[in-house]
């Protein structure tokens, strides 16, 4: 049986929660049963499959991301929280 997609809240509601850098915030819980991004209070909330096992959570957070945001995952750069669960990643300025 195919899993279902990842919930995923609009592109626009994400951006909003970007400070005026066009960073963003984001809480990451990786090994989730399930792939979802959810809008937290100031942060994003973000849910992988991945295991934090040489850089496979990261990877798959900045995927799920730009896949909500419909750019390529080049596009966006973890500025920090590399080895830890909050992290701020700079999003692409359209």
């Amino acid at each position: 049986m195919a899993r279902p997609k990842a919930d995923l809240p609009p592109a626009e509601a994400i951006r909003a929660l970007a400070d005026g850098e066009g960073r963003l915030a984001l809480r990451v819980t990786p090994g989730a049963r399930s792939e979802s991004i959810e809008i937290g209070e100031g942060v994003l909330l973000v849910k992988v499959r991945a295991k934090p096992k040489d850089g496979e959570a990261n990877e798959a957070v900045l995927a799920l991301l730009a896949s909500a945001l419909g750019v390529a995952t080049s596009r966006l750069h973890m500025l920090r929280g590399a080895t830890g669960r909050d992290k701020l990643v700079q999003l692409p300025r359209d």
